[in-house]
């Protein structure tokens, strides 16, 4: 049993008594952000291949990746990300497997610790296809955290094809999905959405 069991959402719901709240926006209005030069001439480069080959591999590794860094970058390296990393929390439970990415609070590269803030979902066209499976991660997320004796009150997933962001947050039992779906362009925005949930 792993993450990409939970096809649906429903399925989530009903394996850990979640609710949901849909089409509820808790980002803030925030002011863009402006990119470094650096993040911008990757995303020059590397965005027109993204989305020319459009296998979410190439869309993490060129998109998400790059923003990933400079979200870390912008908050002064207090935080970490891990791409491709294993999180199994409980197994019995289907709690296990890869995470796209991870991001934590803690600035330590080399495991994850707690606490687990964001998890980002990558998929190459439909983003409701990751929803249940983002949303499976965000239970591991805050089991981790409880576990660990860092809990935290919210934690946020993000379900992207690069080009396009879904935000969720899940308090408590309560799951709340923006259903609004993000432009990357202008990324400015997209960076302040992610640096504000690192920080909350």
């Amino acid at each position: 049993m792993s993450y990409s069991q939970f096809k649906t959402l429903a399925s989530v719901k009903e394996a850990f008594g979640i609710q949901t709240r849909e089409g509820v926006r808790f980002l803030p209005q925030l002011e863009p952000l402006t990119p470094s030069s650096m993040l911008q001439s990757y995303l020059g480069y590397g965005l027109p291949i993204a989305t020319a080959t459009g296998s979410e591999k190439v869309r993490s590794e060129l998109i998400i990746s790059p923003l990933l860094i400079e979200v870390r970058q912008i908050l002064g390296q207090r935080i970490s990300f891990f791409s491709g990393e294993e999180f199994t929390v409980d197994e019995s439970v289907g709690l296990a497997g890869i995470c796209d990415f991870l991001v934590s609070r803690s600035p330590a590269l080399i495991e994850i610790e707690a606490p687990v803030l964001m998890l980002v979902e990558a998929k190459k066209a439909d983003l409701r296809l990751g929803l249940g499976q983002c949303a499976a991660e965000l239970v591991a997320a805050q089991r981790f955290n409880q576990k660990q004796g860092h809990p935290i009150e919210a934690v946020y997933g993000a379900v992207s094809s690069g080009t396009l962001w879904r935000f969720m947050q899940l308090v408590g039992q309560v799951l709340t999905i923006d259903v609004a779906d993000y432009t990357l362009m202008p990324m400015g925005q997209i960076l302040a959405y992610l640096v504000w949930m690192a920080e909350n």
